[in-house]
């Protein structure tokens, strides 16, 4: 059976950076119930999908 696998020597790649900005705890979600159902009981984290794109056409 032929290998049709693609690869690349990963010593030819740069190594990569991340970056993370630090957050800060400014408490949860005084009704616990709609913060589960939101996903996340921290408010500022709550990012609602409001099915629009994200460039402009």
């Amino acid at each position: 059976m032929k290998d049709y696998l693609y690869r690349e020597p990963c010593d030819e790649f740069p190594i990569a950076m991340a970056y993370v900005p630090w957050q800060r705890f400014n408490g949860i979600c005084e009704n616990l119930e709609k913060g589960y159902c939101d996903g996340t009981v921290f408010p500022e984290l709550d990012k609602p999908f409001t099915g629009r794109r994200c460039c402009n056409r």
